[in-house]
């Protein structure tokens, strides 16, 4: 590759700090940003921010920072709170990446001049799509499933081909700072938070009834059902003369927004192999390919058995066997048996069942 023109988002921590490195051995003039999307008491961004200027200087490469906060708290943060109100299991990384990583700051990228924008993402490029990280337990693809596919050739993800322990040895070989500091956790940019805290002081409480299904009754009471999402298991009080009946460990199943009751259930009553997907990006071309299907990030892959079209930007999917907890608003992202990124869609719940649910009060 000739020397090229590249910008880099520099987080503060180890991966995007051998990125950079590794951009200045193959040749390219690099340039570091930060991308600074949220300062609040508590937060990690000024500490990230000055380990970011201390690599950039190790380094020896430019360095800035972009105040995007304005842009992150609409398209991210107010989206993470409207999800959750309307009873759906957000996704802030997957937003993060398509508005802010791989949308403003893209394009804020190009218009400056730049031939390529880079990030230390676990994640390859192949073509026009997307591949699974050679490191499996830190690819972040699914992640990255809406980054628009006419981006990724002015993109570059140096780690791709690399194990978490070689980026390591790497930084220390180099004597990055970052090199020995632990990664972030948590949601993107804001790092590790108490959602019910956040989902409290924000939306407050909303006291209703938790039904069992299989029972068709009330058992006991919940704040909120922006508290809960598909799959978790307790957190909802239970009704005192049903404390001592045998009822086994119960799941969220569901939500019944309109009566605002949380339906709980057995495991297997969270389990299916068939729900829907709105806003989907993969084209008539997947249906050709054998594929498979994340459900959450690092999630098992789960062979698809059909696509089926419902209308534009819908799909139905079948899979050969049952997952576990499919949340509403989650990502569903389809590979091939390459690694190759087809495209996903949102879930929009599972497929409807035909059973009328009458409750009993206790």
């Amino acid at each position: 590759m000739n020397k090229k023109k590249v910008v880099i988002g520099m987080s503060g921590g180890v991966d995007s700090s051998v990125a950079a490195a590794l951009l200045i051995e193959q040749g390219h003039e690099v340039h570091g940003v930060y991308l600074e999307c949220y300062n609040e008491p508590g937060c990690r961004t000024d500490q990230d921010k000055a380990d970011a200027l201390k690599v950039a200087i190790k380094l020896g490469i430019p360095f800035k920072v972009l105040d995007f906060r304005k842009e992150y708290k609409e398209k991210v943060v107010e989206y993470f709170y409207r999800e959750y109100e309307a009873g759906r299991t957000p996704n802030p990384d997957v937003m993060c990446n398509k508005e802010i990583k791989f949308g403003i700051f893209y394009d804020w990228a190009i218009s400056h001049g730049y031939d390529f924008v880079a990030t230390g993402h676990y994640c390859r490029i192949v073509g026009d799509k997307l591949q699974r990280a050679r490191d499996m337990s830190k690819d972040q693809s699914y992640f990255l499933w809406q980054i628009p596919r006419d981006h990724l050739e002015h993109i570059l993800f140096p780690l791709g081909n690399m194990l978490k322990s070689e980026v390591r040895d790497k930084a220390k070989e180099l004597g990055l700072p970052t090199a020995s500091k632990p990664d972030s956790m948590g949601i993107c940019f804001i790092g590790e938070v108490d959602v019910h805290k956040l989902l409290k002081d924000k939306l407050g409480e909303k006291p209703g009834l938790v039904v069992l299904s299989s029972e068709l009754c009330t058992i006991g009471t919940h704040k909120g059902l922006w508290f809960f999402t598909i799959g978790q298991r307790g957190g909802w009080s239970i009704a005192p003369k049903m404390q001592k009946s045998d009822m086994g460990p119960l799941y969220v199943i569901g939500k019944n927004k309109e009566n605002n009751q949380l339906i709980v259930g057995t495991r297997d009553e969270t389990m299916t192999n068939e729900f829907r997907i709105h806003s989907s990006t993969f084209t008539q071309m997947a249906s050709l390919e054998k594929l498979w299907v994340r459900i959450r990030n690092l999630g098992e892959f789960i062979e698809v058995e059909s696509l089926s079209s419902l209308s534009s930007g819908k799909c139905e999917v079948k899979l050969k066997e049952k997952i576990f907890g499919v949340a509403e608003g989650q990502s569903a992202v389809l590979y091939n048996e390459e690694g190759l990124v087809f495209g996903g869609g949102i879930i929009g719940g599972r497929v409807p069942s035909n059973k009328n649910v009458t409750l009993s009060v206790f």
